[in-house]
């Protein structure tokens, strides 16, 4: 039986100049919608080596209105909640500090035609990035909009070496360089809970 996450060592070491979720070289990571957690819902994410790096326990239910993004020692990186007065989808990303103490509104992604995510000032003045549905229900681009639609991750279905695939709920991401995981890996989780995978 094929396994879920990737066997090949990463081919992109963390710098140590570097903050902890960015990489110099594009990182891959394997997302499996599946929780760590007997009868809970959420998803476990590994990076290139099969180590598991980040996890989302959904403890509640389905698509509940605050969600988790945690390490694999499960400290909080980022709070998901739900504005529940918006009129069209709405969702802002809390980071956590390093001792877990304080959360500080880190962007915001709204559901309109299309799904947008805006940081807020202290991270980049104005910048926003568009989530591009790609060909299928599965796959989709995150784009910077002040960066002329540079790409900054993808995602898709993840498949065998033979070109088959894993199945509905296991997924590839690849995170462009110098990018933060951890913030992108929030934007995903966003996406999974508007599409009710979560």
């Amino acid at each position: 039986m094929s396994r879920v996450y990737p066997k090949t060592r990463s081919s992109s070491p963390s710098s140590s100049s570097l903050a902890p979720y960015i990489t110099s070289k594009p990182e891959t990571f394997t997302i499996w919608m599946k929780s760590l957690v007997f009868n809970t819902r959420g998803c476990t994410v590994y990076n290139s080596k099969g180590e598991i790096v980040y996890r989302v326990d959904n403890y509640d239910n389905k698509c509940g209105q605050e969600v988790y993004l945690m390490d694999i020692r499960g400290k909080i990186l980022f709070s998901l909640l739900q504005k529940k007065l918006s009129f069209f989808g709405c969702w802002d990303g809390y980071k956590w500090d390093d001792c877990g103490s304080e959360k500080h509104l880190w962007f915001r992604v709204r559901k309109h035609r299309s799904i947008c995510v805006n940081l807020c000032d202290h991270i980049a003045r104005g910048c926003t990035y568009q989530i591009v549905r790609m060909e299928g229900k599965l796959g989709f681009k995150i784009v910077d909009e002040d960066q002329e639609g540079t790409l900054v991750a993808e995602i898709k279905q993840k498949q065998t070496t033979t070109g088959i695939n894993f199945g509905d709920d296991v997924f590839t991401l690849t995170v462009q360089p110098n990018i933060d995981q951890s913030l992108i890996m929030a934007i995903v989780m966003v996406y999974g809970l508007i599409n009710n995978q979560i």
